[in-house]
């Protein structure tokens, strides 16, 4: 595994359990780590970590057909490096990332400290907890 890649527990600043951002479908079934989920109809497949499989309808990753690995959701008990995850607070998130910006689609949003070709996503309750966090590349065209 490339040192580039994050420590277990990690996500972030290239990537999460030996899949790397950027990564085509081959090289990330290549990891053994993946399993496909539903096709790419817009260009997009959704797939999920076998370490980490989610519900019916959800998919943990998204591998664009232009640009790889695109998008990776944190699991339950995943932190970024600077230590946010679900259920850290707002406060928390202003303090780790002092240059959030807000997306066009409302959520904070932060490029990736040491990967300046990546953001963090992050979506808050109305409560400002955070309920999903993914680490997305700049140009991704996969999710909204």
């Amino acid at each position: 595994m490339d040192a580039a890649v994050s420590a277990a527990g990690r996500l972030g600043p290239y990537g999460y359990g030996g899949v790397t951002l950027g990564m085509s479908v081959k090289q990330a079934q290549k990891t053994r780590g993946v399993v496909k989920k539903f096709g790419g109809g817009g260009g997009c497949s959704g797939w999920d970590l076998k370490a980490h499989p989610t519900g019916k309808d959800g998919a943990g990753l998204f591998i664009s057909k232009k640009r790889g690995v695109a998008v990776i959701f944190a699991p339950k008990g995943v932190r970024t490096p600077e230590g946010i995850g679900i259920g850290s607070t707002r406060k928390q998130l202003e303090k780790a990332y002092p240059h959030l910006r807000t997306a066009a689609s409302g959520y904070p949003v932060t490029t990736v400290p040491g990967n300046r070709r990546a953001d963090y996503v992050f979506l808050l309750s109305r409560g400002g907890r955070i309920y999903q966090l993914a680490l997305s590349l700049k140009t991704q065209d996969c999710v909204n």
